[in-house]
């Protein structure tokens, strides 16, 4: 018998996106003929997709996108596969097909065994149902018998830690507590294959090591295959046994999770340089403490950046927006005293931000113009990607537990004082009270 769990043979998938024409968007006037004459091409161009079992597409214009194109790879039993790539790769698309979420266009999928999915929070829930329902339903799900559920039950629950709110409709749980009933029920239900998405990232920081750990006993303790998608790359290298770099639809590397993401940094610089199409930003650079260019930032050091920009009216305002690799916006750097010069033609920006409270990990940043009026004039979204790298002496935060890091993507060191009573505490609250 074959060691192969997962075989992936030429596997495309495609979809149409309708646009409205240009023509039509920037028309002041249009008359009503000719939305009576758009409006009947589309319910017939509809009805006919309907009837022959296609996609229905809203706009004028239908455009084929392809998620995926001639993806091929084989996955053995107790393997962890990593999957990276830039959002809009096709990691998703790749992972719905393998949950059988959705039809390839084309190629096939063999899976060789029971598959559990961990796509988004919530997967497979019923939202009026409780935790101890949802448990059961899931399993159903998986194809387990009542018998097989109520065996694990007590561990999905302990793993979980949510014994307090089992009989709770989960419409009522927070969003970590979602992922941690969801995952223990995917991971203790004993499906052949696991496939995770990056929706740990939900989770605090010690569920998501009790998540690693639980993943890698899955597969080395076990003897079951992991299909792990995330945008750590610590957690890759880590975790995962192989790793492939997906980029457009199409596997650009597979191999050895060091050297894919090693790559996969290479790809993801050169990719953000050659989407910057603004006729107003010409580069941003992040500098070092030598003031040089660096596609890193060591931690302990000044966050700085070197723009080039060329102003489409004088006293213009620019900003930048950082994000973390979630895509939360964390702050925005910018000056009221500082403005753009058209008369000076080109102008070259350093922006210093000091020394920040970053934890490692992968952080883009946005370049935002406008007016004097604070109109918006551009915007280019992830104009620049780096990475927050911990060197040692300058790591932000106390040591980490296991090598994984902490919840969120900034560390704010806090004096924590113990009083000795409540009364004690009380007083000293009224008499700050009273002092202010």
């Amino acid at each position: 018998m074959s060691d192969t769990v997962i075989a992936v043979e030429n596997l495309s998938k495609s979809y149409l996106v309708g646009h409205k024409s240009s023509s039509q968007g920037y028309k002041r006037y249009t008359a009503l003929r000719d939305v009576i004459a758009d409006q009947a091409r589309n319910i017939v161009r509809n009805a006919v997709n309907i009837t022959r079992g296609r996609q229905v597409v809203l706009g004028d214009q239908v455009e084929e996108f392809w998620a995926l194109k001639d993806v091929s790879f084989e996955v053995k039993r107790g393997e962890v596969l990593g999957i990276i790539g830039r959002n809009g790769a096709g990691k998703s698309t790749l992972l719905k097909i393998l949950s059988r979420i959705t039809e390839p266009t084309t190629g096939r999928v063999v899976l060789r065994g029971r598959v559990a999915a961990l796509l988004e929070v919530g997967t497979g829930f019923h939202a009026e149902l409780t935790g101890r329902e949802n448990i059961y339903l899931n399993g159903a799900i998986l194809g387990m018998s009542r018998a097989e559920i109520r065996r694990k039950f007590d561990e999905i629950v302990d793993f979980a830690e949510v014994e307090r709110f089992l009989d709770t409709p989960v419409k009522r749980y927070s969003s970590g507590m979602y992922v941690r009933l969801a995952f223990a029920v995917a991971a203790h239900l004993e499906p052949e294959i696991l496939v995770v998405d990056e929706v740990l990232a939900v989770g605090d920081a010690e569920f998501q090591r009790k998540c690693i750990g639980k993943m890698q006993n899955i597969a080395t303790g076990e003897g079951r295959t992991v299909f792990f998608v995330s945008h750590n790359l610590p957690a890759i290298v880590n975790l995962c046994t192989s790793a492939i770099c997906l980029n457009q639809g199409k596997i650009v590397q597979i191999g050895e999770p060091g050297v894919v993401c090693a790559g996969y940094a290479v790809l993801r610089n050169t990719a953000l340089k050659s989407r910057n199409s603004s006729d107003i930003l010409q580069e941003i650079i992040l500098l070092n403490a030598a003031n040089q260019p660096s596609p890193n930032l060591m931690q302990g050091t000044s966050l700085k950046f070197r723009v080039i920009v060329t102003p489409p009216e004088d006293q213009g305002i620019i900003s930048l927006i950082l994000r973390d690799v979630r895509d939360s916006i964390l702050f925005e750097l910018f000056d009221p005293q500082f403005s753009l010069s058209k008369a000076n033609g080109m102008n070259v920006i350093d922006v210093n931000a000091g020394k920040l409270p970053l934890l490692a990990g992968i952080y883009t940043a946005d370049v935002w113009f406008g007016d004097r009026r604070g109109n918006r004039i551009d915007r280019i979204d992830g104009a620049i990607e780096f990475e927050v790298v911990a060197v040692g002496e300058n790591d932000v935060g106390p040591p980490l537990v296991d090598g994984f890091g902490y919840t969120g993507s900034l560390y704010y060191p806090s004096k924590w004082t113990r009083i000795s009573s409540i009364v004690g505490a009380v007083q000293e609250l009224v008499y700050q009270t009273n002092s202010s």
